[in-house]
């Protein structure tokens, strides 16, 4: 069986740190001004709207559909570090289900 990686819980930390709780209860805070690059994350760089972020379908979201893939964060609470590939700008599933049930 493949362990999938979620987050059910953040705190925000100041600056760019978050503290993630994952569904293994692995509880560590996370920097994320690794991943503030590409249009969709620009608006995270403001600090007030950084704050904003929620959990939603197992990762932190924020309000313009950004996230970072629960793996991805998992590795980075693991103390792992992975090439800028491992970067996924994407939009959550939990996002694309929001849009769809407003449709």
């Amino acid at each position: 069986m493949v362990f999938l990686p979620s987050v059910i819980q953040a705190e925000y930390r100041g600056g760019y740190r978050i503290r993630l709780t994952f569904n293994d209860s692995r509880s560590r805070t996370v920097d994320f001004r690794r991943w503030l690059e590409g249009p969709v994350f620009e608006p995270l760089k403001d600090p007030a709207y950084f704050k904003r972020f929620f959990v939603d379908g197992g990762t932190v979201v924020w309000p313009n559909g950004a996230d970072i893939a629960p793996e991805t964060l998992y590795e980075a609470a693991s103390g792992e570090q992975r090439p800028p590939r491992g970067r996924r700008q994407r939009t959550s599933t939990a996002a694309s289900r929001r849009s769809a049930t407003r449709r």
